[in-house]
């Protein structure tokens, strides 16, 4: 009796442990029973009845998908490959992860065909420059459609972003060709323009060197007219009618401060060669 009772004990023990459900924080659940919906199972433990309850767990964490890379013919006849990313999560509150799993068959790979869809769509009406130009528009495009598409999938479309717009391979060169042109053109004009303002900074620079030497003599020579000013009024004043013999005395200063040699005759007096040479009538013997 006692050996019936333990195993009695042990197979509740073992009914009870295979039951046990741990769900991650990351996760949520939903129990069916005997295939209906019976509960929805929150992160943590939970319990189920062995061999007539069955848990289905799901991620709410944001996932990625890639919608595979096609070729999509633009408004001006030209075939693009496209690629794109799309960004989503389920939400986690009882209801979303019950539409997740009995509204929607295999998620991302119904969101991957939408965008699919959705990208030929856009991409279609648009010419391959603007669509290269406009991605952002593109993204918020694409974006609204998916989530107005899958309201009911219980899932929240975080982004869409496209990864590539590729023309074909003679289109890029020329695209490429016609990139380094205009950028030689930009080098071009740009060094013709710094050569035309270096060219003008000199200029102005030469001008005003000009101007600095032009105001230098003028102020010169208005310093030496003041200073002839100064002896004449000096001479008249202390050397009456003598102002001329004054100046005359003064070149013959500066003529002998230079060093410069005079030639005697040897019949003269070196006192009549030096009035001589200011303008002085020299000593009679």
């Amino acid at each position: 009796m006692l050996l019936t009772g333990s195993v009695i004990c042990g197979v509740i023990f073992f009914f009870f442990l295979i039951g046990i459900r741990i769900v991650r924080p990351t996760h949520r659940g939903i129990v069916e029973r005997l295939g209906k919906y019976h509960r929805f199972a929150n992160y943590g433990y939970n319990w189920v009845i062995p061999f007539i309850d069955r848990m289905y767990q799901v991620n709410i964490t944001e996932q990625m998908i890639n919608a595979d890379k096609q070729e999509i013919i633009t408004n001006d006849n030209l075939n693009a490959s496209v690629d794109a990313q799309i960004y989503f999560k389920l939400k986690p509150d009882e209801e979303s992860i019950k539409s997740s799993q009995y509204n929607v068959n295999n998620i991302q790979y119904q969101i991957v065909n939408l965008a699919r869809t959705t990208l030929r769509n856009i991409i279609g009406t648009m010419t391959l420059k603007s669509a290269n130009s406009e991605r952002g528009k593109i993204n918020v495009k694409l974006l609204a459609t998916l989530k107005e598409e899958t309201q009911s999938w219980g899932i929240d479309i975080v982004r869409a972003e496209l990864k590539e717009i590729d023309p074909p391979k003679d289109v890029q060169e020329t695209m490429n060709k016609i990139v380094k042109a205009e950028n030689e053109k930009m080098a071009a004009i740009d060094f013709a323009t710094a050569i035309e303002t270096k060219a003008d900074g000199e200029k102005r620079a030469a001008i005003k060197r000009s101007e600095g030497i032009k105001q230098s003599r003028i102020l010169e020579a208005e310093g030496e007219a003041g200073a002839i000013q100064l002896v004449n009024e000096a001479a008249e004043k202390y050397f009456i009618g003598n102002a001329q013999i004054l100046r005359k005395i003064e070149a013959v200063e500066k003529s002998l401060m230079d060093n410069t040699k005079i030639v005697v005759p040897s019949n003269a007096e070196l006192v009549n060669v030096i009035g001589e040479m200011a303008g002085v009538l020299p000593l009679k013997k």
